[in-house]
């Protein structure tokens, strides 16, 4: 088994009417009898997620040849044999939201965002008061439940340690994805507060820290007169939005859980059996979507291949590595502008853009 983990990826983009696409590697690996697999993300120039191509949107060259589809068996493998998906949503349950009439929206808004995203990802729900720690409502787990615990949760403290949260939110997902066998982690963090910090407990300069060496994705939904926009923009790196009353939770969950399916659905696993028997090989994989293509290239050592490939295979990637899905990291977020389309369903426009080299740690 051979596993490429720290190969330079050459990212070429093919201008067109619509732009071009950026190909951006996560990991990739080969083994006999002749396998073939390379993990990344699709992406427009723009930085905007593009999700949905399927196995013929992609050509396979070896050496600047073209593989045929049908000799190579090129196909899409379901991503979850690679990778899994952790989010992490974090509720200000603080007295001045379980005194006031949010509750029942929060906890209906809260159900709708995790049932959105359990398909793909292990979710969490946690609250925080003013107490020093954070209180568990679900653990993660694949699929729902729980979440009607909002409704009787009563603040211990009714100041706001939305610093200090944060700073725990960030633990409990790293240590939820350090438990995981997957070959590659990805952590999401998803900050709901009426307020700024009031607790003092943790120093905004601790907080930030936190966001910036945490490498994970971190949205934030801020609601009411009281929270600013300065702040949410220093947690929510990613994207945030502020909405003047409870009445529009619904729809800024549905915003951000709507950017981070989007996120997830750019990873592709292409997996194929490539038709070299000896020697090293440069394969590059070119992806095409509407008027737009971009490619990415990397070498791999042919030595012993042979027939009876099976694409279908999971690839023998080195398991329990942290990905940072965009470097730079933002130093603020960009505000996330939420509306309706004409079936009710929410519209997102805004946000932080996908750029940048994947990180695995």
């Amino acid at each position: 088994m051979r596993t490429c983990i720290a190969l330079v990826v050459l990212t070429s983009v093919v201008a067109g009417c619509g732009g071009g696409l950026d190909l951006t590697r996560n990991d990739s690996a080969y083994e006999k009898p002749s396998n073939v697999a390379v993990f990344f993300t699709v992406d427009t120039s723009d930085g905007d997620p593009v999700a949905g191509l399927e196995a013929d949107d992609f050509k396979i060259y070896e050496d600047e040849r073209l593989v045929s589809p049908d000799e190579s068996q090129q196909t899409i493998v379901n991503q979850e044999v690679a990778a899994e998906h952790y989010t992490l949503l974090l509720v200000d349950m603080s007295g001045s939201v379980t005194e006031s009439d949010q509750v029942p929206m929060i906890e209906e808004a809260a159900q709708s965002f995790t049932s959105s995203l359990e398909q793909d990802h292990k979710v969490a729900v946690y609250a925080f008061d003013g107490s020093e720690d954070i209180h568990k409502i679900t653990p993660f787990r694949e699929g729902g439940g729980g979440i009607g615990r909002i409704s009787g949760f009563r603040a211990k403290d009714p100041s706001t340690n939305l610093n200090g949260a944060i700073v725990q939110g960030t633990q409990e997902l790293q240590a939820a994805m350090d438990e995981s066998d997957a070959a590659l982690r990805f952590g999401t963090l998803v900050v709901f507060t009426d307020g700024t910090d009031r607790a003092a407990r943790v120093s905004s300069s601790e907080m930030r820290d936190a966001v910036d060496d945490s490498g994970f994705d971190i949205f934030a939904i801020g609601v009411g007169n009281e929270i600013d926009e300065d702040t949410l923009a220093d947690i929510g790196r990613n994207g945030y939005v502020m909405v003047e009353d409870s009445s529009a939770l619904d729809r800024a969950f549905e915003a951000i859980s709507e950017t981070i399916i989007g996120y997830t659905k750019r990873f592709y696993l292409l997996s194929y059996c490539s038709p070299a028997r000896a020697g090293v090989h440069t394969v590059t994989i070119e992806a095409n979507h509407t008027e737009a293509s971009g490619d990415l290239s990397y070498e791999f050592d042919a030595e012993g291949f042979g027939p009876r490939c099976n694409p279908e295979k999971p690839p023998p990637f080195d398991t329990g590595k942290n990905v940072n899905r965009r470097l730079p990291t933002p130093e603020r977020g960009t505000r996330i502008e939420i509306g309706t389309d004409e079936s009710g369903a929410a519209t997102v426009s805004g946000g932080a853009s996908a750029s940048g080299e994947a990180s695995v740690d």
